[in-house]
């Protein structure tokens, strides 16, 4: 089971470090088995770093380089999950793929739920297998539900399920350029019942947050229409809240994964990952949504293995790793 969170952070979760949020089920992963510590993605934008993590691939060898529409190239990359469908498991994809607006079924999944670029938080218009129909609810739940319909199946062979959240990315409409819209106010979304987790807390910053990068001209020269960096074009606090509402779906979702395998007598025969694609600015060097650039906010991402038959509990792995490069044989 491979979990993957949208622009989540390295230090988003409890078990990396938060000081206030609440993630019990994805800090239990930790808690049963390995923490990365300096795990990085090698090219910090969505597109390129969800097909390195299904390739094992660098972008320069899988070609999805960036945001644009990608969706032809995306049909045919030898994915991990194509391998082990070939080796006998069964296999689905759920969630957000984000090479290109194409929902349609990609090789390699035997079931297919998918949204159309970036999707929307609320109602989804999804993908089931070829049949497109819009749903009601919150698309983090929605996703949940079907990857745990999957689970329960019953089954005679070993499966491999991919669970990509369009969580914890803002809400907005991609373009076939690679630009996006803001849909409403554009901002996070979190689900009801998370709306006001976290109100009252202060916000944790580091000393780097509100200083602009004055040693890279790149950064500071001045672009029409654009506000120069200052510390009014950082990240505002309840942006931040909004974000870890967000996880706060993914993360019951993860328990709900659980509590299945458990069921099922299955929790310590399946390998259960978590990790996010890229990370996000909290205001540090004044940014705030860009995360193209190769400082620690952006190219540092959590990674959490849970596998007891190999792994022990509450390992944690301080060597600076790179998720993608593994070119699969």
């Amino acid at each position: 089971v491979f979990i993957l969170g949208d622009d989540v952070r390295w230090d988003d979760l409890a078990c990396t470090g938060h000081p206030f949020v609440r993630t019990p089920n994805l800090d239990r992963i930790a808690a049963e088995g390995a923490r990365f510590r300096n795990a990085f993605v090698t090219t910090p934008i969505c597109s390129p770093s969800r097909a390195s993590f299904l390739t094992g691939q660098y972008a320069g060898v899988h070609g999805i380089v960036d945001n644009t529409d990608r969706s032809a190239a995306s049909h045919k990359l030898l994915t991990f999950p194509l391998l082990l469908q070939k080796a006998g498991y069964e296999s689905a994809y759920v969630g957000k793929w984000h090479m290109g607006l194409d929902d349609s079924p990609r090789p390699g999944f035997d079931y297919w739920v998918g949204i159309r670029g970036q999707g929307e938080y609320f109602d989804p218009e999804i993908n089931e297998n070829g049949k497109v129909r819009r749903l009601q609810g919150y698309v983090t739940d929605i996703f949940n539900d079907y990857a745990l319909r999957f689970v329960e199946r019953p089954r005679q062979k070993p499966f491999v399920l991919y669970l990509a959240h369009k969580a914890v990315h803002p809400n907005v409409t991609q373009h076939a350029d690679g630009s996006v819209t803001p849909i409403g106010t554009g901002g996070f979304t979190p689900a009801p019942r998370h709306a006001r987790l976290y109100e009252t807390t202060p916000v944790p910053r580091r000393p780097n947050v509100g200083r602009p990068p004055v040693d890279k001209p790149a950064l500071m020269r001045r672009i029409d229409g654009v506000p120069p960096l200052s510390p009014e074009t950082g990240t505002d606090d309840e942006t931040i809240r909004n974000r870890l509402r967000l996880l706060a779906a993914v993360d019951e979702g993860v328990g709900q994964i659980f509590q299945t395998l458990e069921g099922a007598r299955e929790l310590d025969n399946t390998v259960i990952v978590f990790a996010g694609d890229n990370g996000y600015f909290y205001g540090e060097h004044c940014l705030s949504s860009e995360r193209r650039l190769a400082y620690e906010e952006s190219i540092r991402i959590p990674l959490l293995v849970r596998y007891p038959r190999a792994v022990k509990p509450r390992t944690v792995i301080d060597e600076t790793i790179h998720v993608e490069g593994a070119v699969p044989e």
